[in-house]
Parts: C-alpha cells; structure tokens; sequence
C-alpha cells in the first residue's frame, strides 16, 4: 500500500490516516475505501484510479462529474435535503483540482463515502428496487434543465446500439482468437434481431425522442440504498454522465434490477424476467419522471428494457470475441457467460413485451386518474 499513500498525499482529506481495503466489486475502475479519523470520529473516503482503457480522457470524465454534482447538490440544498448523503462530492486534491495525474500517467479521484447505506449487488427486496426508480427518476428530473449539449461525450457512441452491432460484425469478420464458430448461435439469435437496434437511434435523430443529461450505466448496484428507511438516496458511477436518451437509463436498470439470475449466470434455465420488480420499479420511476417524459418516450419504455439488454448482449460477446479488453473477467468464458445469460433475458422479454407494455400503460392510467 506504499504506492496509494503516496497517491493520498496529494487529496485533501480530512482526519489522520488509518488504513485502506481494496473494493473487487466493479468491473472498471480500481477502487480503494480509505479510513480516516478526525476530531468528529470516523470517516471514510472512496479513491479511485480511473481505467483510462475505457475513458480516454479522464480531464473531461471529471469536468463532467464535477458540473453535474455541483448542480445536483445545489438542487437538493433548495428543497431542504441532505446533498453530502444524496449526491457524490468530488474530494478536490491539495491544489484545488477534481483529480490528481501522477508522473505514472494515473488518474485518480476520491469521494465523500456515504454512510448509513450500501448498495446491493442483486435485488433482495422488491421495495428497494421501487425506490431504485425514484431514485434514477429523480435524478434525471433534477438534471432537465441541464443543458445536455455542454457535456462531454466520455465513451463515444455509447448506447448507440446500430453502432455496437457495427463493432461485433467487425470483430466477427477479424476472429482474433478464433472463437467465432463456438457462438454461432448468439450470432444469428442478435443478428435476427438487427433491425430492432435502429429504432431509438432513429427516433432521436427525428427529434421525436429529447436529447437530455442521463446517467448511462443504471444497474441497481449504482443506488445507495438507506439502510434505515431502504430508500435509494445517492446515485453513484457518474462515469458515463452525458448525452442521450432517458430510455437507455430506464432500459439498462430493468435489464439488470429485473432479471431473476446474476448478470454472469452460467445456467440459463435461471434466467428470467420479473414482472413484479419490472413494475415495481417502473412504479418509482414514473413517480418521479412523468411529468417530463413526453408520450414518445413513453411509449417505448417496455421497449427500452429489451434493447438495452440486446446491446448489452452484443458488447459481452463483442468483447469475448476480440480478447476481453473491456470487462474485467474472472475466467476465460466470463464474457461469453455474461452475453449468454442478457440473450436469454432478451428472448424473455420478448415473449412478456405485451404484459409489460400494459404494467406501463396501468401506471400511467392510474397516475392520471390519481391527478384529475
């Protein structure tokens, strides 16, 4: 640990030093929860060294983070709240700066950590997941009025699905490791698929669908969840802030909050899609978002949950088959474990798309009768 006390000098926290756990759980960053003591007790920070594979441009990943935390928390301040519980707070380093860049060309940044509540690797309780929804509604509702157009695109295209499609085809073409002729099947159950990874795309493109600031990476582990009250409190892994469409933010938690197996689980037959957490969680969301989705954007929330499971799919498999350089794996068939299991949760969706179209249009009804 001699090197990360060398990397802590440089950010100002508060209290003495007195020791560090590594945190294995995510699967890009490293991540370390600092203890420190100080006159108020103790207190703990989160630092992280950013995966500059993934984020080219660590500079503009931290001015995003530090604008969009700036006006969460002001926002959360004017209503009365807790902004150093219900948003993240850059810990500035000793000169001022949102990050520290070492003579190692590392970036690292730190984090208030946020007591009083944890986050859940899976959803043990459907309550949770309804407060998840709050949760990521209200953030993006607090962040409408942030012009969407000043951030900085930190993964380019990242939910541009005809894109991601583009990249599998080219890695299908290249084989570097020669593992194309072991997934045909995935190949042609996506392929069958093609057509559906447009319509997002296109509908932005028309203007129908809003540009607005979104979270981009809205698996449930991301809600801090109060461990008192077991509401979602603090959105975290602002990493992927920026651009896009409300719709991958609702698609994206469904896909992971909703399913009834882990995201990496070898046995497909476990593999499934909860109605009751896909209402519940629809349930909070439309609580905190109706008034300003518009009807497009409505209209293809069941919609969502499948493409962003689709696309999740094709980037697992993409990254299975070009040598696993994105997604940290803890064996050679993890990827490929990973694409399997959201191929099968796409193909239950599908067979459940009319029954979740109408938990939407029940909420919506019952939100519009409850208003009038």
């Amino acid at each position: 640990m001699e090197q990360l006390r060398k990397i802590i000098e440089h950010f100002d926290f508060v209290g003495q030093y007195q020791g560090a756990e590594e945190c294995v759980t995510g699967h890009i960053n490293d991540t370390f929860i600092l203890r420190y003591q100080f006159e108020g007790g103790p207190r703990r920070y989160v630092l992280q060294r950013i995966n500059q594979h993934v984020f080219h441009h660590p500079p503009e990943v931290m001015q995003n983070i530090g604008a969009v935390t700036e006006h969460l928390r002001a926002k959360i301040l004017a209503r009365g709240g807790e902004p150093r519980r219900e948003a993240l707070r850059v810990i500035p380093t000793q000169d001022g700066k949102l990050f520290f860049h070492s003579q190692e060309d590392e970036y690292w940044r730190a984090y208030d950590y946020i007591e009083g509540a944890r986050n859940y690797e899976q959803v043990e309780n459907p309550l949770h997941f309804y407060h998840a929804g709050r949760a990521f509604g209200q953030f993006q509702y607090l962040l409408s009025d942030f012009p969407a157009e000043s951030l900085f695109e930190t993964i380019e295209r990242f939910h541009d699905t005809p894109k991601r499609l583009a990249d599998l085809l080219q890695v299908i073409k290249a084989d570097p490791l020669g593992r194309v002729s072991l997934v045909s099947r995935e190949i042609d159950f996506i392929l069958e698929r093609s057509a559906d990874t447009a319509i997002i795309v296109d509908l932005m493109e028309a203007g129908d669908i809003p540009l607005r600031v979104i979270h981009n990476d809205t698996k449930f582990n991301n809600i801090m969840i109060d461990d008192v009250t077991g509401e979602g409190i603090c959105v975290l892994d602002l990493d992927t802030v920026m651009p896009g469409s409300a719709l991958y933010d609702f698609g994206d938690c469904i896909r992971f909050g909703a399913s009834t197996a882990k995201e990496d689980e070898p046995n497909l037959n476990l593999v499934s899609l909860d109605l009751e957490l896909f209402r519940e969680f629809t349930r909070g969301y439309l609580e905190m978002a109706r008034e300003f989705l518009n009807p497009v954007e409505l209209e293809h929330l069941a919609f969502s949950a499948k493409l962003l499971t689709l696309e999740t799919g094709i980037r697992f498999l993409t990254d299975y088959l070009d040598g696993d350089h994105y997604f940290r794996i803890d064996h050679p068939q993890h990827n490929l474990d990973r694409a399997r299991t959201q191929l099968k949760l796409v193909a239950e969706m599908e067979a459940q798309m009319s029954v979740m179209e109408g938990i939407v249009q029940e909420i919506l009804t019952g939100d519009l009768k409850e208003g009038a």
